[in-house]
C-alpha cells in the first residue's frame, strides 16, 4: 500500500511571526528622517516585480523570435502558391458567414428577448464557427470532425455542434474522378478495370468510393479516390493553422502550457495520414496479418488490398458484401444467432488492441458489417488508434469497474490514466462518476420496426434497425470528461477513441443481444496487458 504525505500550510512556524517582521518606515539622511508610507513601498515592490517579469518575458520573446520567423518562412515555402489563394477563399468565407451573423443580429435586435448568447459571441460561437468551417471546405470539415471526436481537448458545446460535420458531402463529378485515376495509374483506366460504376457508393469530405470490376480476374472491387486538389488544400490550410498557433503562443506564452502548438501538430499529422492511402493500406494489411496470426480468418476479415492498382491517392480493395450490424432483420436471415456474431466482433476488436499494430478506431455501423458468409467485416481503416500499455492497463480496470459498478476503482483507474498535478479526492470523484453512469440505463435505444406486405403474396416482412444517436453517446462521454477535468485530469486522445468505440458496441449489444453484458460475459475475452489484474494496484496506490 503506497502512502502520500502532503504538506499542510501553517503546520510549521514561519521564520518570522507577523509581529516580528521588520518594517521599513523611513530612511535617515544625516540628521533628518525621510518617512515612507508603507502602502507606497508595497506598491513599489509589486511594480518592481511586475517589471522584472515583463523584462524576463521580453528577453525570452526576443530569443524565440528568430525561431518563430524561421518556422513561418519554412512553412510558407512548403505551402507554395496555394497559400495566397486559400487565404482569399478564407476571407470570402468569413465575409459570407459574417453577413449571416449580421442578419441574425438585426433580426434579434428587433426581438424583445434580446440577443442570444451565440450571437453575442459572434463568429467564435459554436454555431457560426461550424458554419465557417463548412464554408471553408474539406480541411475545416475534417477539423470539425476532429473536434467532434475529441471531447478530451475541446469544450462540450463545440463537440456537440460539430457532430453535423459527419454528414455526407456532395460527390465530385465522375469526370474528375476519372482524371485522378488516369494520373495515378499511369495507363488507361480500361486496361486496369473492366468497369467502373460512375455513381459513387459513398462520398466523404476528402474521398469518394466507386464500385468496379478488375480486368482479367473479373473480381469485384471498390476504388477509394482522393478528391482532386484536396491534398494541396489540406497542406495549405494546416500550415496556416500551424502558423497562427505559433504566433499565438509567441504572443501569449501561457498558451504553451496548454500545448496549443502540440495539439495543432497532432491534428495535422492525423489529417495528413488520412489522405495518404498508402498508410491506410498498411493499416489494413496489419489487421489482416493479426487475423492470420491469431487464427481468426474464419471469423472475421478486412478487404484485400490490390497494390498493383493502388497509390497514394487511389486505394483499390476487395469488395465485401454484407449488412451493417444495426440491420437486425438482414442479420437474422444470414446467421442463426446475431448474439454470437456480436461476440465474435467484440473478441476480434478487443484482441486487436494489443495484438495488432493499430486498432480500428471508427467502428460505426457503416464500417462494421456481417458478411454474407457469416464473418465479421471490418471496413475503412482511415482512422486507427495506437494504445500504450499504461493506458490499456488503466482501461482494463475502468471497464471492469463499469460492469461491477465499483466507482472508487473506476475513479482510481481514471486518475492513473489522466495526467494531473493535483491530489484527487477519490471518494468525491467516485460519487460524481456514479451519478453519470447510473444514467446509462436511461439512454434511449430507438429501434425502428418497419413492416411491408409483398405485392403478390400475403406474407409480411418485418425489418428492425437501431438509430444510433451520436449526440446522446457524446453527451455521456462528455459528462465523464467534464467531471474528470473538474478534478484536474487530462486524458490522452486514445482514451477518447476507445470510449467512443465501446459506446458503439454498447448500441449493437442493445439491438442484437439485449441480455448480454459485454464486460462480464465469459465468452468475451478482454485482452490483458499484464499477466494479472491491475485492479487492486490502482485502488490502493491512491490511498
Amino acid at each position: 500500500m503506497a502512502m502520500r504525505v502532503a504538506a499542510v500550510p501553517g503546520r510549521f512556524p514561519p521564520l518570522f511571526h507577523h509581529s516580528q517582521m521588520p518594517v521599513v518606515t523611513g530612511l535617515w539622511v544625516g540628521s533628518r528622517k525621510l518617512n515612507f508610507p508603507s502602502k507606497g513601498l508595497r506598491l513599489f515592490a509589486r511594480y518592481s516585480q511586475a517589471q522584472d517579469r515583463f523584462s524576463s518575458r521580453l528577453q525570452e520573446s526576443i530569443e524565440n523570435l528568430p525561431k518563430l520567423m524561421e518556422d513561418i518562412v519554412q512553412t510558407s515555402i512548403n505551402t507554395g502558391p496555394r497559400g495566397p489563394l486559400r487565404a482569399a477563399q478564407g476571407i470570402q468565407a468569413i465575409i459570407r458567414v459574417g453577413s449571416e451573423w449580421l442578419a441574425d443580429v438585426s433580426q434579434s435586435t428587433n426581438s424583445s428577448a434580446g440577443l442570444p448568447t451565440q450571437i453575442q459571441v459572434g463568429l467564435l460561437s459554436p454555431f457560426y464557427l461550424r458554419r465557417l468551417f463548412e464554408s471553408m471546405g474539406a480541411t475545416y470539415i475534417k477539423l470539425g470532425q476532429f473536434i467532434a471526436s475529441a471531447p478530451t481537448l475541446f469544450p462540450p458545446e463545440y463537440v456537440q455542434e460539430f457532430q453535423s460535420c459527419f454528414d455526407k458531402t456532395p460527390a465530385v463529378p465522375f469526370e474528375e474522378i476519372q482524371k485522378v485515376l488516369r494520373e495515378e495509374l499511369g495507363r488507361p483506366i480500361d486496361s486496369v478495370y473492366e468497369y467502373v460504376d460512375p455513381t459513387p457508393l459513398a462520398s466523404a469530405s476528402i474521398a469518394q468510393v466507386h464500385g468496379a470490376k478488375l480486368r482479367g480476374s473479373q473480381e469485384d472491387v471498390v476504388i477509394k479516390v482522393l478528391k482532386p486538389g484536396i491534398e494541396d488544400v489540406l497542406v495549405a490550410d494546416l500550415n496556416f493553422i500551424y502558423i497562427v498557433a505559433r504566433i499565438l503562443e509567441f504572443l501569449n506564452p501561457e498558451l504553451g502550457r496548454a500545448s496549443l502548438v502540440g495539439i495543432v501538430k497532432d491534428i495535422r499529422e492525423s489529417m495528413l495520414e488520412e489522405v495518404d492511402f498508402n498508410k491506410e493500406a498498411a493499416n489494413i494489411e496489419a489487421f489482416r496479418r493479426y487475423l492470420e496470426a491469431m487464427g481468426l480468418t474464419r471469423q472475421a476479415t478486412a478487404p484485400k488490398v490490390y497494390h498493383q492498382c493502388s497509390t497514394r491517392r487511389v486505394l483499390t480493395m476487395q469488395r465485401l458484401y454484407g449488412v451493417p450490424l444495426t440491420d437486425l432483420d438482414s442479420i437474422s436471415s444470414l446467421v442463426p444467432s446475431p448474439e454470437t456474431s456480436l461476440i465474435t466482433a467484440l473478441n476480434v476488436w478487443f484482441g486487436s488492441l494489443l495484438a495488432c499494430e493499430t486498432f480500428h478506431a471508427d467502428v460505426h455501423a457503416g464500417n462494421l458489417w456481417l458478411l454474407r458468409d457469416g464473418r465479421i467485416g471490418f471496413l475503412d481503416f482511415g482512422i486507427v488508434g495506437r494504445i500504450s500499455p499504461k493506458t490499456w492497463a488503466a482501461m482494463e480496470v475502468f471497464l471492469a469497474s463499469i460492469s461491477t459498478e465499483e466507482y472508487e476503482s473506476m475513479a482510481s483507474a481514471l486518475v492513473e490514466m489522466g495526467a494531473t498535478n493535483k491530489d484527487v479526492d477519490l471518494r468525491a470523484f467516485a460519487r460524481d462518476l456514479e451519478k453519470i453512469f447510473s444514467s446509462i440505463q436511461d439512454l434511449d435505444t430507438e429501434i425502428i420496426v418497419a413492416t411491408t406486405r409483398g405485392p403478390s403474396t400475403n406474407t409480411t416482412a418485418v425489418a428492425a434497425n437501431v438509430v444510433v444517436d451520436e449526440r446522446q453517446m457524446n453527451a455521456l462521454f462528455l459528462d465523464v470528461v467534464r467531471v474528470s477535468e473538474s478534478y484536474g485530469l487530462k486524458f490522452p486522445r486514445e482514451f477518447a477513441l476507445l470510449m467512443k468505440q465501446l459506446l458503439y458496441f454498447d448500441r449493437y449489444t442493445r439491438l442484437l443481444a439485449p441480455n448480454l453484458n459485454m464486460l462480464q460475459d465469459q465468452r468475451i475475452t478482454i485482452v490483458s496487458s499484464r499477466g494479472s489484474t491491475n485492479r487492486d494496484t490502482f485502488k490502493y496506490s491512491q490511498m
